[in-house]
């Protein structure tokens, strides 16, 4: 009895010595590399198995490092993956490369259209990874970003359509994409004529508020405004914005189309 209770422990402490690091992302055609240490007591190495979406990686991991080669397990490109690496406790593997399982913008716009009810559609192919394509409206001599739709990653013939909120007179549009490397993939620009009339704003001198009129009645617009260093204080989208927390000076405005100057009082 006595020797069954020792084994029992024994197989306890087995279980509660090892651990698990774990990696996901979306295959890209590269494989990844883990540095494996000797284990804490210095028997062996760190890291014990290591499973692919639930199937272990065959050859072992009894060496200084390895590399895990998603081809052994018939993976495609754009495929999500789930890597376990259990190992011992008080050790712990580095994987020297986990960016690479990061998706990549990939996109391949097939073609992009816009009504001139500011219906944006656009058709892509080559997605290898789900990242968020950004619409973009060309206003105030810059691009403003004005929202955003999930890509769907798949390498197939995917279609997506936004709903552009348009300005007065005409109108550019694009799409873009940003991956993990900072680079920002556009688009070809669309361009459509609103039939929006001009948007005004009032008064010229403000103490408490702005507001935003065309035709003579209230309009939703976006706008930003900006101190006389050039710092943006407020941004949105609406008829109205409150100026009375904003201190005594000089400002700029951005509306509809136009950039304006006003004095805060």
């Amino acid at each position: 009895m006595k020797r069954l209770i020792l084994f029992l422990v024994v197989c306890l402490s087995s279980v509660s010595a090892l651990a698990a690091l774990s990696v996901e992302g979306t295959y890209q055609g590269k494989n990844l590399y883990v540095q494996n240490p000797m284990d804490d007591e210095g028997f062996g190495y760190c890291a014990t198995k290591v499973t692919v979406n639930g199937d272990i990686m065959p050859g072992g991991t009894s060496v200084g490092a390895f590399e895990i080669d998603f081809s052994l397990f018939n993976i495609e490109i754009g495929e999500p993956v789930f890597i376990v690496i259990e190992h011992n406790d008080g050790c712990r593997p580095k994987v020297l490369n986990p960016e690479v399982l990061l998706p990549r913008s990939t996109f391949k716009v097939e073609s992009i259209t816009i009504d001139n009810d500011g219906n944006l559609k656009w058709k892509t192919t080559g997605e290898q990874g789900k990242l968020p394509f950004v619409i973009e409206q060309y206003r105030w001599n810059k691009w403003v970003a004005i929202g955003e739709v999930e890509g769907k990653g798949s390498g197939n013939a995917n279609e997506y359509k936004f709903l552009v909120t348009p300005h007065s007179g005409e109108n550019t549009v694009r799409v873009s994409q940003s991956d993990h490397s900072g680079t920002k993939r556009p688009s070809k620009e669309v361009k459509f004529m609103s039939s929006s009339p001009t948007v005004t704003k009032s008064p010229t001198k403000v103490k408490n508020e702005i507001k935003f009129s065309a035709n003579g009645a209230p309009v939703q617009t976006r706008y930003e405004i900006y101190d006389a260093y050039g710092n943006i204080v407020k941004k949105g989208v609406g008829s109205k914005v409150s100026c009375s927390n904003l201190l005594r000076g000089v400002y700029y405005i951005n509306f509809d189309n136009v950039n304006e100057k006003f004095i805060k009082n």
